[in-house]
């Protein structure tokens, strides 16, 4: 799976990329300033967790960057420069937050020549390592949800998600409106259960905050530190509670199958208790060698990104390369940041790492590489967030989970079980 970039078919990567080949062009990225010789590479890195507890994920983000390098490579490279080629750097955050700073720290000091960053998965991961890039003036694409990631007033971060308080705040009231259509009536009581990571607790804050305003009343706050070694108490406080709905961020997979598990033995899974919850674990492929699939049907996630309509030739590409069952957003999201670089690159006219977040700032693109993205646009406020970036819902339907909003992307309708 790590060698993904021996297994792509010549045939397919010209329908793959060519839309991304334009961008230099038909996007408006201007003309190029400089260029390098014919033949050089452009250095861009990726520092993700690659050993430890979050090593799954980072491995799935390598998966898609290396596959962009590759498209990227084939179609060109980047025609301001000469078509010099991309070269990737791999950079591992280990599973914490120390070990991300770390690894950062190695990365700028090593490579003075590198140009742009993706990474770094967990939102902790990324705070801690953004302090490093932005005192080097190095760009870092993200794909992170916390809302401080783009709070802070740096200049050299770039966050491609929507914030995970924008998430919750423009996934509750799509929940809400659901289940009254399905059912007749709005959820009246909320629980709320989630790990003390940096996006979980973002994502819960608006429904602390404002379960009023949507005529919710939380029956249940539970926050607990990952991994978990026993769900029982938790689960039983959830059934003791009798909430119409739960709000369940969770970030780590084996976190997911205990609770799963636990709500299905207890009863209140498969729809018993709507469940909404936020981040990649609960629609991770390992929940299937874990848990059986049946028992999350019904299970919402909201997501930063996830396979969409338009994307099929892409990701049945992925799909046969790397042996995965479908591409979620670590795989899109990096896939995508290659390409950002890349018609960030072509714009700048250099490679040079301050004229590359210079670009990044004004860039403005709907093809190409934002066809990557949910809501198809790449443009940067002020603060580095991508702008407009909606909230993608994921729902497992059919041993699978599948993207049932943004309308444009969806695969299949989403559904709120009756109790």
């Amino acid at each position: 799976m790590d060698d993904i970039r021996k297994m792509v078919a010549p045939g397919r990567r010209a329908l793959l990329a060519g839309a991304a080949t334009l961008a230099g062009t038909a996007a408006g990225l201007g003309p190029a300033r400089a260029q390098a010789p014919a033949g050089g590479t452009v250095k861009v890195g990726l520092l993700v967790p690659l050993s430890g507890l979050y090593a799954r994920f980072g491995q799935l983000m390598r998966m898609g960057a290396e596959l962009g390098v590759r498209h990227v490579n084939e179609q060109g490279g980047v025609p301001a420069l000469g078509g010099a080629k991309l070269e990737l750097l791999l950079f591992d955050a280990g599973d914490s937050t120390e070990k991300a700073k770390n690894a950062a720290q190695r990365m700028v000091a090593d490579h003075p020549d590198l140009v742009a960053c993706s990474g770094a998965y967990l939102s902790s991961f990324t705070l801690s390592a953004t302090e490093v890039t932005e005192r080097a003036e190095l760009p870092m694409l993200t794909l992170s949800y916390s809302d401080l990631i783009t709070s802070r007033g740096f200049r050299y971060v770039f966050q491609t998600s929507a914030r995970a308080g924008d998430q919750a705040k423009g996934a509750l009231p799509i929940m809400l409106d659901l289940a009254q259509q399905a059912t007749g009536k709005r959820p009246e009581t909320v629980a709320i259960l989630t790990d003390n990571t940096a996006s979980s607790l973002s994502f819960v804050q608006p429904v602390r905050d404002g379960a009023a305003g949507f005529g919710l009343r939380i029956v249940m706050d539970e926050t607990f530190t990952p991994p978990l070694s026993d769900a029982t108490q938790l689960i039983q406080k959830v059934r003791t509670a009798r909430p119409d709905m739960m709000v369940m961020p969770i970030t780590v997979i084996s976190d997911v199958k205990l609770l799963v598990e636990k709500m299905n033995e207890f009863g209140l899974g498969r729809g018993r208790v709507p469940t909404i919850g936020a981040g990649i674990a609960m629609a991770q492929s390992d929940l299937l060698q874990n848990i059986r699939p049946a028992q999350l049907e019904g299970f919402i996630t909201v997501v930063g990104n996830w396979d969409a309509k338009g994307q099929e030739a892409m990701i049945e590409e992925f799909k046969r390369a790397s042996g995965e069952p479908w591409m979620g957003q670590n795989s899109i999201a990096t896939y995508g940041d290659i390409w950002i670089m890349r018609d960030a690159l072509q714009k700048a006219g250099r490679a040079d790492r301050r004229a590359v977040a210079e670009a990044l700032r004004s860039i403005d693109i709907t093809e190409g590489a934002a066809l990557y993205y949910p809501g198809r646009r790449v443009k940067f406020d002020a603060t580095g967030l991508r702008e407009n970036a909606p909230p993608v819902v994921v729902q497992w339907q059919n041993n699978r989970p599948v993207t049932v909003y943004p309308r444009d992307s969806a695969t299949a309708e989403l559904f709120w079980l009756k109790r």
